[in-house]
């Protein structure tokens, strides 16, 4: 086994030492000037959580950009020596020009994951590739099936500070057959997603071009301390369950800077499955959105739920700008869900040819297995919609409580939605919901009166920040060559 390429900082002035030890690959140490530690390598900046003192590349470990080579042990045996640096600076894999193909791999703590510009990592297509891991706790089975799951293209678990992106790099999950598979029943076990992060704090995932994911396409999971940002994610408007981002039961999470082209839910908020989201009880909270682009015409450009039972509360979504969708927010409940969703507040929005702005339905049906309880009725309170401007709009709003458990706390203000060519001849449908307006047209619903309507009164839209709103990034500095440093 031999050793990779290793880059660390010192000071004062310009060093490149390099050594081979079994003769074929180079430890470097890189010493930082104004141009950077290499005057023949390509330097590329990049902004990051962590930079690392230490860095390899793909082909040290017998990687080929061919397209045709798995790379799979590649990716493994990389990541596995890098591992060692978790605890001198950290480490990171440099994904160089080429074509990658790779089945699913796992990374580690205190790592990055750097995809060059040029660089393409091809998904396996091959089931084979994608170990089978067991069913997400609060999901209690497979979101596509009865089975497990198939690990995720590029997964980890129990990570602290790690961090995947790229000069705006692509993923190809190369999900055509998964996704014939899954509509012909041919699957027993879910899909694997291009990325997920599960019970992990400090995560980033940046500056990457999805395309065509099997199914999700990022997933953070039980996490905490989360970035989403710069991702352009790309699947067929026909593919089946190709959702853009998924916080699912994750605290303190920023999504920003996004355009996503869906077969489903842009982003879609989750928390769990009836009963067993009701027993893990891990809520997603304080979830920021915000300068996302989405066109997804069978589907929401923001879904809260159906799975959403262990909770969703304080999520602030802004700057949002959809074309061609289905819906603005889609609230998605059902009897057996339990739990809440709380505290939602979405203010400048800008649509585009859309079936629906608001939709919220609470018989969403679509349960686990028998085991739900039908008395565990969610509680859907504080909607804030503020700032919206809607064009060519076949129906306003579709809102639909639950009998009995109406959804509560609604406020809509500051709202024109220009209608379609021929839209529907009822443009607000309101049961089982409570709620007030402000200058919005065409006027609301009786149950959404404007008690004020010389004014305009505004929704709520919180003034503190979120704390992973202070997170600030830093500049960091790497080379095909030579590896990365942290600039001072």
């Amino acid at each position: 086994m031999t050793l990779p390429q290793l880059s660390k900082k010192s000071h004062g002035f310009e060093i490149v030492l390099a050594f081979v030890i079994l003769a074929s690959l180079r430890l470097v140490e890189c010493e930082k000037e104004r141009d950077g530690c290499s005057s023949n390598g390509e330097m590329f900046e990049y902004t990051a959580i962590s930079c690392r003192k230490h860095s390899a590349i793909l082909t040290d470990f017998g990687g080929k950009g061919d397209g045709q080579t798995s790379n799979t042990e590649a990716f493994k045996s990389a990541i596995r020596y890098l591992s060692k640096y978790a605890r001198y600076g950290g480490a990171e894999l440099i994904v160089p020009p080429g074509k990658w193909l790779t089945g699913s791999f796992n990374l580690t703590s205190h790592f990055t994951l750097y995809i060059h510009k040029d660089a393409v990592i091809l998904g396996s297509q091959d089931e084979s590739d994608y170990p089978l891991i067991e069913a997400l706790p609060s999901y209690g089975r497979g979101r596509d099936n009865t089975g497990g799951r198939f690990s995720s293209l590029i997964f980890g678990t129990n990570l602290t500070d790690v961090v995947i992106t790229g000069g705006n790099g692509t993923i190809n999950g190369q999900g055509s057959p998964w996704w014939k598979k899954y509509r012909a029943k041919q699957l027993n076990n879910t899909r694997p997603y291009l990325i997920e992060i599960m019970h992990s704090n400090r995560v980033q995932i940046s500056n990457l071009t999805l395309i065509d994911s099997p199914s999700w396409n990022v997933h953070p999971v039980y996490s905490r301390n989360v970035i989403v940002r710069g991702m352009t994610i790309l699947a067929p408007v026909d593919s089946p369950n190709t959702d853009g981002i998924n916080p699912d039961s994750c605290a303190n999470t920023r999504i920003e800077d996004c355009y996503i082209v869906s077969g489903d839910d842009c982003i879609a908020v989750k928390s769990g499955w009836d009963e067993y989201g009701i027993k893990f009880g891990m809520p997603t909270k304080h979830l920021l959105i915000r300068r996302l682009t989405c066109i997804s015409p069978d589907s929401a450009v923001i879904a809260l739920g159906s799975e959403m039972s262990g909770g969703i509360r304080d999520v602030r979504a802004e700057d949002i700008t959809a074309i061609n969708s289905e819906s603005g927010v889609r609230i998605k409940t059902a009897p057996g869900r339990g739990a809440y969703v709380k505290d939602i507040y979405i203010r400048r929005m800008n649509l585009h040819t859309m079936k629906y702005v608001f939709w919220m339905t609470g018989a969403y049906g679509s349960h686990p297995d028998d085991g739900y309880d039908p008395k565990a009725l969610p509680i859907i309170n504080g909607i804030n919609y503020r700032d919206i401007v809607a064009e060519n709009v076949t129906m306003t709003a579709n809102l639909a409580g639950i009998e009995r458990d109406p959804f509560t706390g609604i406020c809509i203000s500051n709202v024109t939605v220009g209608l379609a060519k021929k839209p529907k001849k009822v443009q607000w449908n309101c049961t089982d919901i409570e709620g007030i307006s402000s200058q919005v047209s065409p006027r609301t619903c009786d149950l959404l009166p404007d008690k004020e309507p010389q004014k305009i009164v505004d929704c709520d839209f919180p003034n503190d920040r979120l704390p992973i709103d202070n997170v600030r990034l830093k500049i960091c500095t790497g080379g095909r060559s030579y590896g990365a440093y942290k600039r001072v």
